[in-house]
Formats: structure tokens, sequence, C-alpha cells
């Protein structure tokens, strides 16, 4: 299927950019016309994308995080990608529970929150050279709707 739209945004890895990720992308979603519980899924999805790119991918170190966007006739899809130091074993950093900062207090969750608010969630690193993390939504209500009157 073809993209009804598109957009990307690039920002610094500071934890206040967070919010407006979050904020950028429900508001983009929101052409597709998805529910209150949707477009809640999909900023929660956003917001641990975008604190795991800025928490894990840099370290203690600034560098930037880029979130692309696209709008397709029955689906959402966004991906979140930084440059930072990538992740070893993408199977264990997917696992409940286990976090690469015990000494931050991190719960471990962020890849199980990801999977358990959208649809699909694939995850490509390697290590020194970054992460994307690439989720789609179904968005019900958009089915059949979207892109006809443009």
């Amino acid at each position: 299927m073809d993209k009804i739209n598109e957009m990307k945004l690039r920002f610094l890895s500071k934890s206040s950019n967070e919010s407006f990720a979050r904020v950028t992308i429900a508001a983009f979603a929101s052409q597709m016309d998805p529910t209150l519980g949707e477009i809640s899924d999909i900023k929660t999805a956003i917001s641990e994308a975008v604190t795991n790119a800025i928490i894990h991918g840099y370290e203690d170190n600034i560098g930037y995080v880029e979130v692309y966007a696209a709008i397709y006739p029955d689906k959402f899809v966004v991906e979140v990608s930084d440059e930072g130091i990538g992740i070893e074993d993408i199977e264990k950093a997917r696992q409940p529970l286990y976090t690469s900062k015990p000494e931050l207090e991190r719960s471990g969750m962020g890849f199980t929150v990801m999977e358990t608010f959208m649809d699909e969630v694939k995850v490509v690193s390697a290590v020194n050279q970054g992460t994307k993390v690439r989720m789609v939504k179904y968005i019900r209500s958009s089915i059949n709707k979207i892109g006809r009157s443009e």
C-alpha cells in the first residue's frame, strides 16, 4: 500500500525532548481519526522508544534521535532511531524486567510496553552504530476513510 503522508523529526537526545516527540507524533497520527485509546497507545510507545534512545543509546553523551512516521490507509508506522552505542543482545534487551541501567532504577519494561501498545515492534541494532525501533499500529477507524479527499 502506498503512503498517504509522512514526516521526520530530528532532535538532541535530551530528556526534555521526549514530550515534544510524543505530542508531535500524536498530532500527526490524529489525521487518521484514531480513537483516544489508539492515540494513547501511540503516545505511550513513542515515549518508551524515545526514552530508550536517550538513556541507553547515548548514555551520558548528547547525540541525535530521529523519529520518522508514515500514514498508510490502515496503519500508522513510526520509527525511532539513534546513532548511539547499540544493543549487544536484542533478545535479552527485550525480556521483561531486563535493564542495563539498574542504578538508574529503570524498570526494564520499555520494549514490553511498546509490544503491549503497538501491533508490531521490530528492533534493529548494531554495537557502536545505533538502534532503530519500528512500530506499527493498525488504526481501525481509518480503514477506507483516509486519503479519499486528498
